[in-house]
Formats: structure tokens, C-alpha cells, sequence
């Protein structure tokens, strides 16, 4: 089988330039914060490969795109050019040096996943990147025409996506993950004290500003991570006419943007699990950049209420079996 190769056009916005940029950098200093605080929630060289079958996939692969780009290597025991393949993606994997993980599935063992990816033949690679599946390319390939393939996907995830990567500490065991060390707390209670301020005020804006001015210095500070999503959602409403937005809701079923509105609405109103249900069955009766911007959003409601909330992870679960 010939190699083929995806283009990954499309999935980045051309025309946003300047913003894309902007992420990048931001994507950059989450990156170094980490490494300078100690390289909290480090693995394992060895951790950034594995094998994936059908009952992890959702764990190994779905949820993890949310941290980090998941590519998949997607082999069989009787394939020839998998076993030339297979060896140059766990080689380039660790040399990436924790921007991507490598979940190899055998196809043998895992038919439905197979049939799932649309896959012809092997070898075949895909990456998913915050639940988004992406075919990378099919059949043999030679190493630049991988290293520009994984060049692109790395940039696609920090430029789109805000996905820095994993910290990869070399001295780590096997599959072992640090804990995060106590890092004193930066001088933000001003910050932050002037961000609740301005959301008890209704001044959305600058609620959202003070507490990005925190998340400048600090990317990882979950506090202000958690009071931009809220200030963003609130500025998000305030301007909407809730008849009008859920009447053309009600009316358009498969309209992304007017159920992305009502979604926000359900949620300012307390109705968690209607406004992930809204969104996840329009996620089903989309496709392409609508579908694409259904799920982000049901992804930035997920950070407003909370990654250990069970309506959270109950609705991971369906959004997954939606997109699959």
C-alpha cells in the first residue's frame, strides 16, 4: 500500500492568525512554568508509550487527548511494514520528549476500534487531540515525511487547542507519574480579590481580564483557571434574550450556534445536565467545523463546573460515545 498522506488544512484557522500565535506563546510559558517549578506531574520516558485495547481506550486515549496528543499506531503481529513503522513512531515519541503519546492497538484484538477509525489497511495513524480524531497518514512512510507530520500535529495542538504536552522526568521509574511539588502561592489574592470584585459588580469583562492577568503569570492557578471559565460564560449571557435564544433553540435542533447559546443559558440557570445533553446531542447531528465548535464549547463547561463533578464525567463518557 502506497503511503498517503492527511492533510491536516482545515483544522487550524488561517484567518486567525495573530490569535493562533498568541496561544502558541501561552502554550510555551505553561510549558517552561512547569519545567521551573520542579516539573510537577512528570513521567516516565517509558510512560509515553502503550498499549491500548478496546476497555482503556476511552481512559488511555479520550481523555487523555485532553492533556496531551494521542497518536495512534494502529499494527498487527502479521504486518510487515507495521514492524518497520512501529519502531521509528516509539523512537520519535520519546525523542518529542512528551509533546505526543504513543497508544499502539493491535487491530487483531481490537476489530471494533478498527472499524470505529474507518481503517482499509495497515499500518494506518491517527491522532486525537481533545477528543478530535485526526488520520495523520496510511501505509509505510519515511522518517521526514513523519517528523513533518508530527511537527504539524504538535502545532495544531498548542495553537488550537492550549495543549503544552507532558513533563518527562528521565530519572522517573516506568510508569511513574510525580507529584506535583509544594510551590509556594504567588502574589495573586489581589488579583484574584479584584476579579471576584468585578464579577459581584457584573463587570464581566474585567473579571475576565484580572483573572487572565493571573493566568499570565501563573498557567497553572486553578483558582483564576476556574474564575475565567465562570467570567467568560457570564459575559457570554448577558446580552442574550433567553425567550428569543431558546424559542430559535427549540426551532433549530441542528443550528451549533443556537444551541451553544441555549447551552449557556441552562448552565448559568443551574441546569448542568440539560446543558451538556443539548450539547452532546448536537454534537451527533453535526459534522465538521459546527460539530467542532459544539464539542469546545461543551469542553469549557466541563472547566466551569469542574473536572471531579460526576455529571462531568458522566457526560465525558456520552460525548465520547458520540464522537465514536
Amino acid at each position: 500500500m502506497q503511503p498517503r498522506n492527511m492533510s491536516m488544512s482545515g483544522v487550524v484557522d488561517l484567518a486567525a492568525v495573530k490569535a493562533a500565535q498568541e496561544a502558541k506563546a501561552k502554550a510555551e510559558q505553561a510549558r517552561a512554568e512547569s519545567a521551573r517549578q520542579g516539573g510537577g506531574g512528570a513521567v516516565a520516558p517509558a510512560a509515553l508509550v502503550s498499549d491500548v485495547d478496546e476497555a482503556g481506550f476511552e481512559r488511555d486515549v479520550l481523555q487523555r487527548s485532553t492533556e496531551v496528543p494521542v497518536v495512534i499506531d494502529f499494527w498487527a503481529e502479521w504486518c510487515e511494514p507495521c514492524k518497520q513503522l512501529s519502531p521509528v513512531l516509539e523512537r520519535l515519541t520519546l525523542e518529542y520528549n512528551g509533546r505526543f503519546v504513543l497508544a499502539k492497538i493491535d487491530v487483531d484484538a481490537n476489530q471494533m476500534l478498527m472499524q470505529q477509525f474507518g481503517i482499509q489497511g495497515i499500518p494506518a495513524v491517527f491522532a486525537v487531540v481533545a477528543g478530535q480524531a485526526l488520520p495523520l497518514f496510511q501505509g509505510a512512510a519515511g522518517e521526514a515525511q513523519i517528523r513533518q507530520t508530527l511537527d504539524q500535529l504538535v502545532q495544531v495542538a498548542e495553537e488550537r487547542f492550549g495543549l503544552t504536552g507532558l513533563m518527562v522526568d528521565p530519572d522517573a521509574g516506568p510508569g511513574a507519574v510525580q507529584a506535583p511539588p509544594t510551590v509556594p502561592a504567588g502574589p495573586y489574592d489581589a488579583l484574584l480579590e479584584a476579579a471576584v470584585q468585578a464579577l459581584d459588580a457584573g463587570d464581566f469583562g474585567g473579571a475576565v481580564q484580572a483573572y487572565r492577568n493571573v493566568l499570565s503569570d501563573d498557567p497553572g492557578n486553578s483558582e483564576a483557571k476556574l474564575g475565567l471559565a465562570q467570567a467568560e460564560l457570564l459575559q457570554r449571557v448577558q446580552d442574550l434574550d433567553p425567550q428569543r435564544t431558546r424559542k430559535e433553540a427549540a426551532e433549530k435542533p441542528a443550528d451549533a450556534q443556537a444551541q451553544i447559546a441555549a447551552a449557556d443559558l441552562d448552565l448559568v440557570g443551574g441546569h448542568v445536565e440539560d446543558a451538556f445533553g443539548r450539547l452532546i446531542e448536537t454534537v451527533r447531528r453535526t459534522a465538521g467545523d459546527d460539530r467542532d465548535a459544539v464539542r469546545l464549547r461543551l469542553l469549557e463547561l466541563f472547566e466551569v463546573v469542574g473536572a471531579d463533578d460526576p455529571r462531568v464525567t458522566a457526560a465525558r463518557r456520552a460525548l465520547a460515545r458520540a464522537l465514536f
